[in-house]
């Protein structure tokens, strides 16, 4: 074999960049870009947001091509990750960042392209959402299930509250149904928001179940507490941006019907949010620093960007839903506190990237 082939072949196993090797949650590199590009947005930020838009776009188009390659050409690899419980809840990724790219369409106003990617979200949570949990859970050979629980697991309900924020959002721009004017796309986009943000809490206190099992059942040591837990505090956030948008979103019968329970959860889904941050940097130092697990780059450290990024989100909109300025100006804040740490993992991954090609090119020329 030659170098350049060496190299081919180490840069896939190590990066996922070919269909046999990429992984089902590959598509946290676009939920995390794309939702500082959505934050920039609302900002003000117009160029730092289209970039980022963009390379989000790109970042899609490329893993959406491996994972239907691989569905094509490496079937069984897939077939095992959808029976894998520590692996099987990242496709939710798709649907999540589907969604996150609709809704920067729709702050962009291009509200028809941003329906028709809302929609392949919708469907795509409709097929996941029902497919995974049997796959996964009842067609897994893996005993006991409960030892495979993890911070993964929580994207199922980041990817029905996108559904939720992006059906809100776009109903927010279309006329204010008729009281007699029957079924229309408004209406329908109210449906699905509450019934997207009402699966999405119980599918929480399901994981968050779930995981307490495993913690008082089955030994949760730091070599368990990854990145991907920070989905645990992002999947609240996103929950508490899905609640702000539905209360502001329209004049809706179910809309009416729900305006306080969703705006009583939102607030205590945002301070439990605020209250896991802390929980979450604990667990990071005891990990790394009291257990000397190496900090590296590894493709699950955007499942930490992504929650960084909504909660300034979700700040923002219940500081601005609930009128407490405060809250608003700790969302504003907090951007660039998620924008630095999006800007650390994407360097740290163009260095290793670089140094993994370095470390093969070097090791070519000595072997020759």
């Amino acid at each position: 074999m030659s170098n350049g082939q060496t190299n081919l072949a180490h840069l896939q196993t190590r990066w996922g960049l070919s269909p046999g090797t990429v992984t089902p949650g590959c598509f946290a590199s676009v939920m995390a870009t794309g939702i500082m590009s959505v934050g920039a947005h609302l900002k003000g930020l117009t160029a730092l947001s289209t970039i980022l838009f963009w390379l989000a776009v790109v970042l899609y188009v490329f893993f959406l091509s491996l994972v239907i390659w691989r569905a094509c050409v490496h079937n069984e690899e897939l077939r095992a990750d959808l029976h894998n419980p520590s692996k099987a809840f990242g496709f939710f990724t798709f649907v999540a960042a589907t969604n996150v790219l609709a809704t920067a369409l729709e702050g962009q106003a291009h509200f028809r392209v941003a329906l028709v990617v809302f929609s392949v979200g919708l469907i795509a949570l409709l097929i996941l959402g029902y497919l995974i949990p049997f796959s996964a859970v009842l067609g897994s050979s893996k005993s006991p299930i409960l030892t495979q629980v993890n911070g993964t697991w929580f994207v199922c309900v980041v990817a029905a509250q996108s559904v939720a924020v992006a059906a809100s959002g776009l109903m927010a721009h279309l006329p204010a149904p008729e009281a007699a004017s029957g079924v229309n796309l408004s209406s329908a986009l109210a449906v699905i928001a509450v019934i997207a943000w009402s699966v999405g809490i119980g599918l929480y206190l399901l994981c968050a179940a779930f995981v307490g099992m495993r913690a008082l059942l089955h030994r949760i040591g730091p070599e368990d507490l990854d990145a991907p837990y920070w989905v645990m505090m992002g999947a609240l956030a996103i929950s508490v941006v899905a609640g702000s948008k539905i209360l502001e979103g329209g004049t809706a019968p179910i809309l009416a019907a729900t305006t306080v329970i969703i705006a009583g959860a939102s607030a205590i889904l945002w301070s439990i949010s605020t209250w896991l941050i802390p929980v979450l940097v604990i667990a990071g130092l005891w990990r790394h620093f009291g257990h000397r697990i190496p900090l590296g780059y590894s493709a699950g450290l955007w499942s930490m960007v992504f929650p960084l990024g909504m909660y300034s989100g979700a700040s923002t909109n219940v500081g601005k839903v609930d009128d407490v300025p405060i809250i608003s100006w700790i969302g504003a804040q907090w951007y660039w506190i998620a924008l630095a740490v999006w800007a650390i993992v994407f360097a740290a991954m163009v260095w290793s990237f670089v140094k993994s090609m370095s470390a093969r090119g070097s090791s070519g020329v000595a072997a020759g």
